[in-house]
């Protein structure tokens, strides 16, 4: 066991911390990875606070990881030393049930295994990528193309795979209409990918403020959600509305905005539940669905993806002494459009 520098949450709702965490030894199937850099996701700061249950402390957040291979175990086969990796929101699953056979590691029936605060096979709680270095399987452990920066290339792990996973789901390319909601973290991948993927792409916000972003970023129309116009001249207007918002939203306002047979698909997670009536959908074959992060298999077609597309996340990028600031700027949404953290500065 090794131990490395990490910023963890003490205890819940608490400020995070320098610290030490353990790294398990290295097996025979483990990578052990430095960390160059670790985004910052809007989930890091819910689990840590508590706000999706309770969690066991001291707790390292951070499942958006890039850096470079330091060693490997003696059966690994998938990477060498140097080569430039990432880790996202899984470090290990069952393997065997149907869902990971099929690639599907997100929905092992046995219990995918969280980057942080999950109880891994071997009865420890994971801890995630504000530290030094990792230590994961090497069947989790993803390819970053040369062609994508190793900062810019992290939200990806996260935010890319949450976008992209549902956006190749419904079938999104040439032709068809989707309306993103929200641009934010999640939302400024999405309109990136629907447009790469060939798209007609709107995007849906409160207001105008970031139109000058949305459109540079491949959206073809911005409309303000508080403008009351917006639903009436846009009803039946989309094939796919991508939900990216984690607060709670009128479902029959923007369900009106699906032509016939549409989805409405949500990948954010307000804490709130949210009121359906079922007429909002039978009226025009309508659905709602949610989507999750996507399996290995496809979060290493997205990451081929984008850097063919020359698709990457807009950050900022902090130093760890930072981290808890970064945390308030993002509650406060001030933040284009995702934090980053320069692993280098842990030991600070």
């Amino acid at each position: 066991m090794s131990i490395v520098t990490a910023y963890a949450a003490p205890r819940e709702a608490a400020p995070l911390e320098k610290t030490v965490i353990d790294r398990r030894e290295l097996g025979p199937h483990d990578v052990l990875i430095d960390i160059a850099f670790a985004g910052i996701c809007h989930s890091d700061i819910h689990t840590v606070r508590g706000d999706w249950g309770p969690q066991q402390y001291p707790l390292a957040p951070g499942h958006e990881i890039t850096g470079t291979v330091a060693a490997v175990g003696s059966e690994v086969t998938r990477h060498v030393v140097g080569d430039r990796v990432g880790v996202g929101c899984l470090v290990n699953s069952c393997g065997e049930c149907r869902e990971c056979v099929r690639g599907q590691e997100q929905f092992c029936r046995q219990g995918a295994v969280g980057t942080y605060g999950a109880v891994d096979r071997d009865g420890s709680i994971t801890q995630g990528g504000y530290s030094e270095q990792v230590v994961v399987t090497e069947a989790f452990v993803l390819r970053i193309p040369d062609a994508l920066p190793l900062d810019a290339a992290a939200p990806l792990l996260c935010a890319g795979i949450t976008t992209y996973s549902p956006l190749r789901h419904w079938r999104v390319g040439p032709g068809t209409r989707v309306a993103v909601v929200g641009l934010g973290g999640l939302g400024h991948m999405g309109v990136q990918i629907a447009h790469a993927l060939g798209a007609e792409v709107t995007v849906l916000s409160q207001t105008l403020s970031k139109k000058d972003d949305g459109l540079r970023l491949g959206a073809d129309q911005y409309r303000a959600t508080s403008d009351p116009t917006t639903f009436r001249e846009l009803r039946s207007s989309f094939d796919v509305i991508l939900n990216t918002v984690s607060a709670a939203v009128d479902l029959r306002s923007y369900l009106g905005l699906l032509d016939v047979d549409g989805t409405m698909v949500c990948v954010g997670a307000p804490a709130e539940p949210l009121a359906l009536t079922v007429g909002s959908l039978i009226g025009g074959r309508r659905s709602i669905a949610g989507s999750n992060i996507g399996g290995i298999r496809e979060t290493q077609e997205m990451l081929d993806f984008c850097a063919e597309n020359g698709i990457v996340a807009e950050i900022e990028v902090i130093r760890a002494a930072e981290i808890n600031t970064a945390y308030e700027r993002v509650l406060a949404s001030d933040v284009r459009y995702r934090f980053v953290i320069d692993a280098s500065t842990f030991a600070e």
